[in-house]
């Protein structure tokens, strides 16, 4: 039977329950227990036996079937699945009900014969008549077009999309706890900001009409968070929403969840134990283990994870020695090697972090620190201390996807300000990604910042690793798409 005559076959019999008297949206059920509470609380009843134990369950109707005088169906709810076996003679109204129906049972629960936990009842209410059937007749859905645009058809049909996103949840549980005992303050700073900071990205633009200005949908909390570390906040951590105009692709959507903390009298080296020990932690109370399988690798996210400087990374990859003493033209030479496009004004430190981005980052597998950075291409970070042509600065990275930025962060006002003039001599060369100045947050440093470390995690792409999937449309539930008309899936 076609879709729309499915339709109006469920429709008719509204008009039938209606006749009857029977409301087929009733306004509420009294339910005592979810299906996984039941295979907990009765796992021992054996086959046959009854329990003695009244149980109100109520779910999605997947499957019915009567047998002779007996009914039964599949109802999942949001732990699981629970059997409903129908007793009462010839099951009035049972076999009139269909798979994708609302619906909820009491009664006592019992083992079937054949072994399945059960509720057995002799009445099936109906709570919600789904005009539509549920896809592909619960044997799942793969279509990735109509589960991305439809996520609630996906979360009734797999369940590892169910499995997927309650992991994120507990991610940023587990988040939340482990900052709070390390007393942190958790806060929340501007969504709408006057000037877009904080990151390498373009923002999107809106206007605020009361005040007849354009103003930008965050690309980071950072700038904000770090006016607080000013005011005496010493520890903060802001889990929020970053907007960012760029394009689509396996680790990017333009909506995205972020974490940043920053915590004063600390360096980056501090930042870098907060790191592995949040990631693991969240692994091992998410998955109950630190061993994840992502892009067809076997990673551990466990024990001591490797630290290599940039420069050193980029000359394992590249088979060349590599150092912030190497010349203009060796490493434009390099570039033109592994066919890594560069600009004519770019110095020492954009061609180290170009040749990192197009060809070293891919390289890494497991967990690894990347430290030191150029300063050319990290204008919120402090100088090393060793060396100021580079910055004391740290990503995480697994199977060549970055997870967290960190920083010992840059507290110098003068520096700073000379860091965004830098910028914008890079933007005038036309990267839109560079850094505004940003006047007023200069001026917050200008009162005196203490040292301070700062990190920031992608919680979307740890959801990716921890979940073992490919794509962060599988872990935000209402992924940015094209439209319908010229998305090809």
């Amino acid at each position: 039977m076609a879709e729309e005559e499915l339709f109006e076959a469920r429709k008719s019999k509204i008009d039938d329950l209606r006749a009857r008297g029977v409301d087929p949206w009733p306004v509420r059920f009294d339910r005592t227990h979810l299906a996984a509470q039941i295979h907990a609380e009765f796992e021992n009843l054996q086959p046959g036996e009854d329990s003695g134990r009244q149980a109100s369950v109520a779910g999605r109707l997947a499957t019915s079937r009567v047998q002779g005088k007996v009914g039964f169906g599949d109802v999942f709810d949001s732990s699981g699945k629970i059997q409903l076996f129908v007793t009462a003679e010839g099951v009035p109204g049972f076999d009139d009900l269909d798979a994708g129906d609302i619906v909820g049972a009491t009664g006592e629960v019992v083992r079937t014969r054949r072994g399945e936990l059960s509720v057995r009842t002799d009445e099936v209410v109906l709570l919600a008549k789904a005009l539509r059937p549920p896809p592909d007749k619960w044997h799942g859905l793969s279509d990735t077009e109509v589960r991305f645009r439809q996520r609630y058809l996906d979360l009734i049909a797999n369940e590892d999309a169910r499995r997927i996103h309650v992991l994120r949840p507990k991610m940023i549980s587990t988040t939340r706890a482990f900052f709070d005992e390390r007393g942190f303050l958790e806060v929340e700073t501007p969504v709408l900001h006057p000037i877009p900071g904080g990151g390498t990205a373009r923002p999107f633009v809106t206007h605020f009409n009361a005040i007849d200005s354009d103003m930008y949908l965050r690309i980071a909390t950072e700038l904000y968070l770090k006016r607080l570390i000013v005011g005496g906040l010493d520890r903060v951590y802001e889990i929020g929403r970053i907007f960012r105009n760029e394009g689509l692709g396996f680790k990017y959507n333009p909506e995205f969840t972020m974490l940043e903390a920053y915590q004063a009298y600390a360096d980056y080296t501090d930042m870098m134990e907060v790191v592995q020990s949040l990631i693991q932690r969240i692994a091992l109370e998410t998955t109950g283990t630190t061993k994840a399988n992502f892009r067809g690798h076997d990673l551990d996210l466990g024990g001591e994870w490797r630290r290599i400087t940039m420069c050193d990374l980029v000359s394992e990859a590249t088979g060349t020695k590599v150092t912030i003493d190497s010349s203009v033209d060796e490493l434009r030479e390099l570039c033109a090697r592994f066919e890594v496009p560069v600009q004519k004004w770019w110095n020492t430190g954009f061609l180290i972090g170009e040749l990192y981005d197009k060809v070293a980052e891919a390289t890494i597998v497991q967990p690894t620190m990347v430290t030191d950075y150029p300063v050319e291409i990290s204008p919120l970070a402090r100088l090393h201390r060793d060396d100021p042509r580079l910055v004391e600065r740290f990503e995480s990275v697994v199977c060549g996807m970055e997870l967290t930025n960190a920083f010992s962060e840059l507290n110098d006002p003068i520096d700073q300000r000379k860091r965004f003039e830098a910028q914008a001599e890079a933007r005038a060369h036309g990267d839109l990604d560079a850094n505004p100045m940003d006047e007023p947050y200069v001026e917050a440093l200008e009162y005196g910042m203490p040292p301070t470390g700062g990190m920031g995690m992608g919680v979307d792409r740890l959801a990716m690793v921890l979940a073992g999937v490919n794509s962060i449309r599988e872990v935000i539930l209402f992924p940015a798409l094209r439209s319908e008309s010229t998305d090809s899936g």
